[in-house]
């Protein structure tokens, strides 16, 4: 299906469920979402969503992900109030990866960073590009595993 629309022109229309229903999910029927600001473009974070965490985004405009550590919807915030309101979400040319430019209330990382993407590879090196924004003990009641979180923010 997606193959059939690659060479449409813009503003080309489809009814949504035909499109979502060609999402190539994986075998745990999960799909890669990646979080992006979207008035700033700053990539936030990576987690996964199931049919059922993508249709409740669409529908509320609070974004929700599967927490694969949890084996449950995790609607972004619910612990820290650092929420993620939809502004638009995409879709890759293969279907398989979404992007999903948001709206993050205050850090997007578990870690208190604006983002999950603080380190960078330099050579034989890794190196820390940012401090946290707040401390996690503030976010989580001074216990960030209490948040459910894994150290990547949950892609797991």
């Amino acid at each position: 299906m997606l193959k059939d629309i690659e060479n449409l022109p813009r503003g080309s229309r489809f009814p949504r469920e035909e499109i979502l229903d060609h999402l190539k999910l994986n075998a745990e029927g999960l799909i890669p979402a990646i979080a992006q600001q979207h008035d700033t473009g700053e990539v936030l974070m990576m987690a996964w969503m199931n049919a059922e965490a993508l249709e409740e985004t669409l529908t509320t405009g609070r974004v929700c992900y599967f927490s694969r550590s949890r084996g449950r919807l995790w609607r972004k915030g619910e612990s820290s109030g650092q929420i993620q309101r939809l502004k638009g979400l995409y879709i890759d040319c293969d279907g398989d990866t979404l992007l999903l430019r948001v709206d993050q209330t205050g850090p997007a990382c578990h870690t208190g960073r604006s983002n999950c993407f603080f380190l960078r590879v330099d050579g034989h090196e890794v190196v820390v590009t940012a401090n946290p924004l707040i401390d996690p003990g503030t976010l989580y009641g001074n216990d960030p595993a209490s948040s459910g979180q894994t150290p990547a923010n949950d892609p797991a």
